[in-house]
């Protein structure tokens, strides 16, 4: 763990309660993409990875791990790229607003944070919302300050699950993979941290992956990341 110079945290359902945070928002789009059509919307959320029965959203759905992008091109697969580029960006400024979603932080974010931040660990975001959506949501947490940077699916190449974050951040900071944390709790997550060598993938159940759908990409599985400073202090 003395090697571990740096973290990448995933947003929803590692640092924020993803369910209490996008539902309203996820809704509202999909209200939109249906025209204001209830049944049809709620046939949009379903096929976007929203279980009405549970009034979660699905492991690895698009709803969890995709990007607005693919929600756009999932919802709208008649038109073609110049109008879906048009309604993403509509997406993503209403992702980004202050009336799209308040963040709902995990119980022991910010006390988290702040015992990493005070050891001297690198933090960065890894996110598939987008990089204003990241940017907004550490804001109104409070902690953007203990923050190097926030990476967002459109401030890089190629998002989640391919490892272009994690070369971006190492670039950052002088560190490298090897040194890193990425810690997450979905597949895409995990799956970023191997294909980029990172040193140390742990997932975490405060989201929505299970312990079956995370356990075989993980190096560790912890109920949350309250769980991390002790898990890294080796306790």
């Amino acid at each position: 763990m003395a090697e571990i110079k740096g973290i990448l945290f995933d947003k929803d359902g590692t640092l924020v309660d993803f369910h209490a945070t996008w539902f309203a928002a996820g809704d509202t789009l999909a209200m939109r993409a249906a025209e204001g059509n209830r049944e049809r919307a709620n046939l949009l959320m379903e096929q976007a990875g929203f279980d009405f029965e549970t009034h979660r959203y699905l492991p690895d759905s698009v709803f969890a791990a995709g990007t607005n992008a693919d929600i756009v091109e999932l919802w709208y697969p008649e038109l073609d790229l110049a109008a879906r580029n048009l309604i993403l960006a509509d997406f993503n400024s209403f992702t980004s607003s202050q009336d799209a979603a308040t963040p709902v932080p995990l119980a022991g974010c910010r006390d988290t944070l702040t015992t990493l931040h005070a050891r001297g660990l690198k933090l960065g975001i890894a996110t598939n919302d987008s990089t204003s959506g990241a940017e907004r949501t550490l804001l109104a947490l409070g902690v953007a300050q203990m923050f190097e940077a926030a990476y967002g699916y459109d401030a890089v190449a190629n998002p989640k699950p391919a490892p272009d974050t994690v070369y971006a951040f190492c670039d950052l900071t002088g560190l490298k993979p090897s040194q890193l944390a990425m810690v997450g709790d979905n597949r895409h997550d995990l799956e970023m941290a191997k294909a980029g060598g990172v040193g140390l993938a742990v997932a975490v159940l405060s989201g929505t992956g299970t312990r079956e759908s995370l356990t075989p990409l993980a190096d560790i599985v912890l109920d949350s990341i309250s769980d991390l400073p002790a898990y890294l202090a080796g306790a």
